[in-house]
Parts: C-alpha cells; sequence; structure tokens
C-alpha cells in the first residue's frame, strides 16, 4: 500500500481522521451544514460578530475605497492607512504604545519567537500551549523547554540562574483553546520580571471576552496593560473579522518589522478586512453587554450540565469541554448529537493529550437561552443512553 494511503487509514481505524464539513451562508448559531439546518456549538466567535451587519458595511465601503486586495508585502506597498489606522486603534485598546499587524496568529507567533531567540537562548512554554506557540519555540533553535500545565511554581523551579549573555522567553496561553482554563499570568508576569525574561501572552481566546472592557487576560486578573511586555491576539474569534497583531513597545515591534520573516516575507491583509475590524473594535468597546450575555449563558450552561452530572472541565470562559476521554468515544458523542441537529465538534489527539478527547462545546453572545436549554436537553439524552450503554 502505498504510505501516505497507509498513513490515512491507520487514521481512520484509530478515529483521528478528521473530516471537513461545508456551510452555507453566514456564521451564527444556525447554520446550513453539509444541506443540514444545524444548531452550532463549536464556532469561536464569541461576540456573534462576524456576521454583523455593520461589519460587512464597513468590508463592503473598504472594498469600494481601497480595493479587495492589498498587492504587496506591507515593506513594499502593502501597508496602507487602514492597516495603519487598525494597528494605532489596537495599541489604544490594550494599552501599548504600538501594534503591528499580522495575516494570522499562527504567523505572529511564529515570527515573534523566531524573530527574538536564536541558537543559546531559552523559551519555556506552557504543556498545553498552542499549536503556533509550540512550532514557533521549535524553528527558532533556541532551547525548547516545557513546565507542567499552570504550574507557575514549577516553572520557577525549573528556571534556574538566569545567564544575562542569552535571552529567555516565557510564552503562554491566557485562554487555552482546549480546556478554556487560564494561565496564571499574575504568577508569570512575576517571574518573568525577576528573572529578567520576556513574557509572550498569546490573548487569542481572552481579548473582547474577559475583562470588563474586552481587554482579556490581564485585565480579568486586574493587571496593569503591559504585565505581559508581549501580546498576541487575533481577529478572527471575538472580534469576527481575520488576522491577528502584536503589541508591545516600541522596539519590540520595530525589531519584529525588521526581522519577522512571516511578517516581512507576506502579502498584507486585504485593507477592507481591517476596515471591518476598526468596526468590530467600536463595538466591542461601546457594547458590553455582549460579554454580560455571554457569562450569563456560560453560568446558564454549566449549572445545567452540573445538575446532569456531566464531566466538564472547571473552566468559566465560553469553551466548556465535555471530556470523553477515548477518540472513539468523543466521535460517537458528537455523531449523536449531529443526529439531534446539533454541531459540536470532537476534540482528539493529537489536538489534546491521549485519553483527553473531548467534545468543545463554544458559548456565544448570539445563542439564545432556549438554544442552550435545546442543548442540555440533547445532552442530557445522550448521557442518560451514554450510562445506559455502559451498564
Amino acid at each position: 500500500m502505498d504510505p501516505l494511503a497507509q498513513e490515512l487509514e491507520r487514521r481512520r481505524a484509530a478515529h483521528l481522521y478528521r473530516a471537513r464539513r461545508t456551510v452555507a451562508g453566514p456564521q451564527g448559531p444556525e447554520l446550513q451544514v453539509n444541506g443540514r439546518p444545524m444548531l452550532a456549538f463549536c464556532s469561536n466567535d464569541y461576540l456573534g460578530l462576524a456576521a454583523d451587519p455593520r461589519l460587512v458595511q464597513a468590508l463592503q465601503q473598504g472594498a469600494a475605497r481601497y480595493g479587495t486586495g492589498s498587492g504587496a508585502a506591507h515593506l513594499v506597498t502593502g501597508h496602507m492607512q487602514p492597516h495603519q489606522a487598525l494597528e494605532e486603534e489596537l495599541a489604544e485598546f490594550v494599552g501599548r504604545p504600538r501594534a503591528l499587524l499580522f495575516s494570522t496568529g499562527y504567523m505572529a507567533n511564529l515570527g515573534v519567537i523566531s524573530a527574538l531567540l536564536g541558537p543559546g537562548d531559552t523559551i519555556w512554554e506552557d504543556r498545553l500551549n498552542h499549536a503556533s506557540l509550540i512550532d514557533g519555540g521549535l524553528i527558532s533553535r533556541a532551547r525548547f523547554r516545557r513546565y507542567p500545565h499552570g504550574d507557575a511554581a514549577g516553572l520557577e523551579r525549573s528556571l534556574g540562574v538566569p545567564d544575562a549573555a542569552k535571552r529567555t522567553l516565557i510564552a503562554s496561553d491566557g485562554v487555552f483553546s482546549m480546556d478554556g482554563d487560564l494561565a496564571p499570568l499574575p504568577e508569570l508576569a512575576r517571574i518573568a520580571r525577576q528573572r529578567r525574561a520576556w513574557l509572550l501572552l498569546d490573548d487569542a481566546h481572552g481579548l473582547g471576552v474577559l475583562g470588563a472592557r474586552g481587554r482579556g487576560t490581564e485585565e480579568h486578573f486586574g493587571l496593569d496593560p503591559g504585565a505581559a511586555p508581549i501580546l498576541m491576539g487575533t481577529l478572527g474569534k471575538a472580534f469576527g473579522t481575520f488576522g491577528a497583531f502584536v503589541a508591545g513597545d516600541e522596539d519590540l515591534i520595530e525589531t519584529l518589522i525588521q526581522q519577522a520573516r512571516s511578517y516581512i516575507y507576506t502579502t498584507a491583509p486585504p485593507p477592507a478586512v481591517a476596515e471591518a475590524t476598526r468596526a468590530s473594535l467600536r463595538i466591542v468597546r461601546e457594547e458590553p453587554w455582549r460579554r454580560e450575555r455571554l457569562r450569563e449563558l456560560v453560568a446558564r450552561f454549566r449549572r445545567g450540565a452540573e445538575q446532569l452530572g456531566l464531566p466538564l472541565t472547571a473552566s468559566r470562559t465560553p469553551i466548556q469541554p465535555l471530556l470523553a476521554g477515548s477518540a472513539r468515544r468523543a466521535l460517537r458523542w458528537s455523531r449523536r448529537l449531529e443526529e439531534r441537529g446539533i454541531l459540536v465538534s470532537a476534540i482528539r489527539p493529537p489536538t489534546v493529550p491521549e485519553g483527553g478527547a473531548r467534545l468543545r462545546i463554544t458559548l456565544s453572545a448570539a445563542h439564545s437561552e432556549a438554544q442552550v436549554e435545546r442543548l442540555l436537553a440533547a445532552l442530557e439524552s445522550l448521557w442518560k443512553q451514554e450510562t445506559g450503554d455502559a451498564a
């Protein structure tokens, strides 16, 4: 058998094969998926902005004024007025001197880490960090070290005496995307300051969602902006558009402009998308009710799930993992929900550790209370069937 076909067959047999679905129409709680109406609880559109008419209008007006593409990299002719305006507004929003746009969060993390570190330097990462942070550490050629998930004390013990001649970077998610829990950011910030290390915070799932003003994990913990000197945020989740940014001081941003290969050697994002994101940023600032509603829906879901005895993690964020253990069981649960018209993705290794397969349930401010109750009713039926099967 061809080695590629053999590997694909192995994935199928291990219940690890991934398949795409085709969605018709705009994003939202109710989707047309492979031609079927589905109630979706697996999107990262936390504030329900991905199809907001105001963003659509800003995108259309931006395209009419600036065209559909930037035409070149930022350092050639691709850095356009909407990019510059968005960078300034993002920097002000997160309380940093400057921000720099990247095409994706993945490219941002690869660009930052490889620009700052090299052979002889060291990067420390939480064991459950996002793949982009892990890959950024690996391609930097720095010494790659990992500490137990959320264990700031373990990190502190392992760091040892800093070497002034070498660079050290600590990198962590703010909200862990598969578990929904938070990094111990106050402790990480203290350790980084004391050990003269950089701290990179990937707040992809925190910005827009956490904190009274949506400024993310720093605000949630009551920390001053800049507790993490290097902040990465994405725009395709709570902000409902596309792209990412890195925020920090003047020297950091200028260094990335000079040295971040994933910034230098790629076409700038469409300026119309930057205009849509500027509109989204205004909504995030001016409509705190979206965050309040999201918190209420999370609390409502957790109350119901706890009453049913469902094996949820301790997450208080919109990411609510339902632990299945095996990949086979996670797939079975996902398919049974899909039969009831509810879409929840089964997350399996290597995205999560072996034995940690789960349903990744995510809530949005666009969901209604009735839709959450429908999900709980389906989970109740699923759980009764599951426990009956086990008996």
